[in-house]
């Protein structure tokens, strides 16, 4: 659960006005906002930075919070946090706090996607981005970055992935901060609090995408009282049982891009079987394969198994461009050409450059996998459900408060936002979320869009429309029509087509039924005569 979708949606347009002026103007923000917020702030002393992705200076600040705030004197961490100033000189009181995905993605190191995605909201309000404890450079817990072919091998191989995973949690506790119980959504809420009171805001407004979404559901539930909006974008509540609900998720929407190719006329004559076709590609597994490694381009003999043909499926279903090229990887694999399936896998998702793997795993292993089914028997599982209790059986687990998988009534207006294509946290997720939270909850489904929906222009304005409304009724009113008219992809065709055609108006057209011996002629023609 992460940001691609969203990144890989948001369109240049955002960004046209942030010409050389607006630098200016974002550079005398910074200036002039520099001084009140670390005043404010006491314990969080802001100063001008710069941010990959930005085009104007932040605000860069670190707060010292205890590893464990059961033990307020014991163990220290330093919780990176960065400010992206208001354009305006008279701005809002309210800033926004972004909560990244993953979970394990640093919110500091997606500042210029974040900026993209909320630029309009950012002319009046301070954007607030938090480096999660144990993501980005707060109290880290980042394993090993593996080279693209060992990536490979452990995405291939569960026992080779399972050692890895091992090794870096046996490194993560020699580190000054490596009790891995302690980052929690909730200890980490505590902290997106502190920080809150640090900068001396009365109410917040909070956005979080994918896994922050359960992280802004977790801050609405225990800090009601400095909430002002909410929105959340592609749902991922608290109690979803990450691990399950991906399987079942993951399977439904693979169903459904086959029904949909069946409905396609073209993808329905080029793969008139495509479950089937998927079906018997499961059944040929395991399976030693030759295929080129997507990154290097070295050729590889490895033994292909029905969990990583599905890890390299279903990252592309988050995307419906890239999820459109599958039903052709899917015809050419099962015909023993696994060179499409391999790219497509590669290039999608979130890179583990990206995600930082032990503050992942500190999170699902803690709030989710306890809560999944047992296994009957001597059963062995497979999928997500298999990776994460492979992981999780040794991995410290943090303690969850009581009430964390409830969701109370919302005293504030909450956005809930969803792609109906989405393999990770479709609809439903969010109308249970939305009934759970009451009257002032609004659900708005973009039903040809995958993972995180943000990124489409006409969500992005929706989004500053329903936060800027002064009254929260006009925030809830707000016009977000233009959801139903996002076309899905059609299904990739190879540019082969079977035969040429004349353009209509073409007074000297050619038939491609031509005799054989006039298409050699004109053949020998174009050899002899260069």
């Amino acid at each position: 659960m992460a940001l691609a979708a969203a990144s890989a949606s948001a369109s240049a347009s955002a960004s046209a006005s942030a010409s050389a002026s607006a630098s200016a103007s974002a550079s005398a923000s910074v200036a002039a906002a520099s001084v009140p917020l670390a005043a404010a702030g006491r314990a969080l002393n802001l100063a001008p930075c710069r941010l990959r992705g930005l085009e104007h200076d932040a605000l860069c600040g670190v707060l010292r919070r205890p590893l464990d705030p059961a033990r307020p004197d014991g163990t220290q961490i330093d919780l990176h946090v960065a400010v992206l100033p208001a354009l305006a000189r008279q701005k809002q009181p309210d800033p926004i706090f972004f909560f990244a995905g993953g979970p394990g993605q640093s919110a500091i190191g997606l500042a210029g996607t974040v900026d993209r995605l909320l630029s309009r909201l950012g002319a009046r309000r301070d954007i607030v981005l938090i480096d999660q404890r144990g993501t980005g450079h707060s109290a880290p817990l980042k394993c090993d970055t593996p080279s693209p072919a060992d990536g490979l091998a452990r995405a291939l191989d569960r026992a080779r992935l399972f050692a890895a995973m091992d090794a870096c949690r046996v490194a993560l506790q020699k580190l000054p901060w490596g009790d891995l119980r302690m980052f929690t959504t909730a200890i980490a809420m505590a902290d997106a609090d502190a920080v809150r009171a640090a900068l001396g805001a009365q109410r917040i407004n909070l956005v979080g995408i994918s896994y922050g979404t359960r992280a802004a559901l977790e801050y609405l539930r225990a800090y009601p009282q400095h909430v002002r909006r909410v929105v959340i974008d592609g749902v991922a509540p608290p109690d979803m049982v990450l691990p399950l609900s991906s399987d079942i998720d993951g399977r439904a929407a693979l169903a459904a891009a086959f029904r949909d190719c069946a409905a396609e006329a073209r993808c329905a004559a080029a793969h008139p079987a495509l479950a089937a076709t998927w079906e018997r590609l499961l059944s040929s597994l395991p399976r030693p394969v030759d295929v080129d490694d997507p990154f290097s381009g070295r050729a590889l003999h490895v033994t292909l198994t029905r969990d990583a043909v599905d890890d390299l499926v279903h990252p592309a279903l988050y995307t419906p461009v890239i999820g459109a090229l599958l039903p052709e990887a899917i015809e050419q694999a099962a015909a023993g050409r696994f060179g499409a399936l391999f790219a497509l896998g590669s290039s999608s998702g979130v890179s583990g450059a990206e995600l930082t793997e032990g503050q992942h795993f500190s999170v699902v292993c803690a709030e989710d996998v306890p809560r999944l089914p047992p296994l009957p028997g001597d059963a062995v599982a497979g999928g997500a459900q298999g990776l994460y209790r492979g992981v999780c059986a040794r991995w410290p687990r943090g303690a969850v408060p009581a009430g964390f998988y409830t969701i109370p009534a919302s005293r504030s207006p909450v956005l809930l936002m969803s792609g109906g294509l989405d393999p990770v946290t479709p609809p439903p997720h969010a109308r249970r979320v939305a009934h759970a939270l009451g009257a002032l909850a609004r659900t708005v489904e973009v039903a040809n869009s995958g993972h995180n929906v943000m990124g489409l222009a006409c969500m992005r304005d929706g989004v500053f429309r329903f936060v800027d409304a002064d009254a929260d009724s006009a925030a809830l009113a707000t016009d977000l029509s233009c959801a139903d008219k996002v076309p899905r992809p059609p299904a990739f065709m190879p540019p082969l087509p079977a035969r040429a055609a004349s353009a209509a108006n073409d007074p000297r057209a050619f038939d491609d039924d031509a005799p054989a011996s006039a298409a050699r002629g004109a053949q020998a023609t174009r050899t002899t005569n260069p």
